[in-house]
């Protein structure tokens, strides 16, 4: 149950989430798919969650591991740590506070990378998720961000639209065939038809100038 309310409450957040139960499922899902972040709970039915960090990190999975558990003792969390978390968050938590938590391991994995981009007259802030234009304050939707952000981290980069129905899409979620056009489309009208660059054939991108 909780697991399902943190999935759900990320996704309202803008991020697409892929949720299993099992550590065996889990050891396949980081094998066939590429992931920003893993929040891990340590009570999995099938062998602990810091055995399969443990195979994580020995295997060369340097993911960004957060830890989400009710062992609060001291030992516990340094265990956790030790095992190659890189963040462990006792429950219950505030899902503000693990929100903050994976903006953090997200600036971390990238320490030299401005958090602001600026192209012509917008400014985006990629830490916060605010966009402005000529000065002025644009409203994005989380599912604009998300289409957005990975355009507005790599700028001349080409990113097709399987590639960005991933930052929208979980498993679970039934693909519509034109979503990445539609907020496409909807990004341009906020931010200028000029800033989204779609390359036929190929995909979008945001030039480097």
């Amino acid at each position: 149950m909780i697991g399902e309310s943190v999935a759900d409450l990320l996704q309202d957040a803008g991020f697409a989430v892929d949720w299993v139960q099992r550590a065996g499922s889990a050891e396949t899902a980081l094998a066939t798919h590429d992931y920003d972040l893993l929040i891990l709970d340590l009570g999995l039915p099938d062998q602990s969650g810091l055995s399969l960090l443990r195979t994580l990190r020995s295997q060369g999975q340097n993911l960004p591991v957060i830890i989400t558990t009710a062992r609060d003792a001291l030992t516990d969390r340094v265990t956790g740590l030790d095992a190659g978390a890189d963040d462990y968050l006792v429950k219950p938590y505030e899902i503000e506070e693990l929100l903050a938590r994976i903006r953090a391991q997200r600036r971390r994995q990238a320490p030299h990378a401005s958090q602001r981009l600026v192209w012509r007259d917008l400014a985006l802030a990629l830490d916060t998720h605010q966009a402005w234009r000529a000065g002025q304050p644009v409203t994005l939707t989380a599912r604009e961000w998300a289409v957005l952000e990975p355009l507005a981290r790599h700028p001349g980069a080409l990113f097709s639209r399987a590639q960005l129905e991933e930052k929208l899409y979980s498993w679970s979620d039934d693909v519509s065939s034109n979503t990445v056009e539609v907020h496409i489309h909807g990004l341009r009208k906020k931010l200028g038809s000029a800033f989204i660059q779609n390359i036929r054939g190929l995909g979008y991108r945001i030039p480097l100038e």
